[in-house]
């Protein structure tokens, strides 16, 4: 039975969070909250575990100002080699880095600078909209704005 529970156990989903709106006319609580999931600018984007209850809630909070979603391999390994920074400036392997962050690790724990900074996205986006009509909350199509953004 224990051995069902293991192989059943997937790898932790990894969610993809972007700042879509700035700083002007929002409330301190919702600032407060942007800023314990280090999205002070627009446009920065980090990488968070599925699994954390908090994070559920926090992201909640503020899925009026940024996009969210589940990020593929193919879009990690791509965001790494272009806006990944070692805080040591050495240089690394996206592949790896990506299986690593997929199995559970931070960026942190990597060496890594917890935030990417992207530039806004080619094509322009939905800003005020929620998703499907813009990019808004909970986006099943993160991985397609990210491309558009690196």
């Amino acid at each position: 039975m224990e051995k069902k529970k293991q192989e059943k156990k997937e790898k932790p989903k990894l969610l993809a969070v972007i700042r879509i709106s700035g700083r002007v006319k929002i409330k301190s609580d919702i600032e407060n909250t942007l800023d314990r999931l280090r999205l002070r600018r627009k446009y920065s984007c980090i990488l968070l575990n599925s699994e954390k209850k908090d994070i559920k809630g926090m992201l909640d909070k503020v899925k009026f100002y940024v996009a969210y979603g589940e990020i593929n391999e193919e879009t990690l390994i791509k965001l790494i080699k272009t806006r990944a920074h070692k805080v040591n400036k050495e240089t690394f392997n996206a592949v790896k880095t990506a299986q690593d962050l997929l199995k559970g690790k931070t960026l942190k724990e990597l060496g890594f600078k917890p935030f990417f900074r992207l530039h806004p996205p080619r094509k322009g986006i939905k800003s005020k909209l929620q998703y499907p009509k813009g990019v808004l909350g909970d986006n099943k199509d993160i991985s397609k704005l990210i491309e558009r953004m690196l």
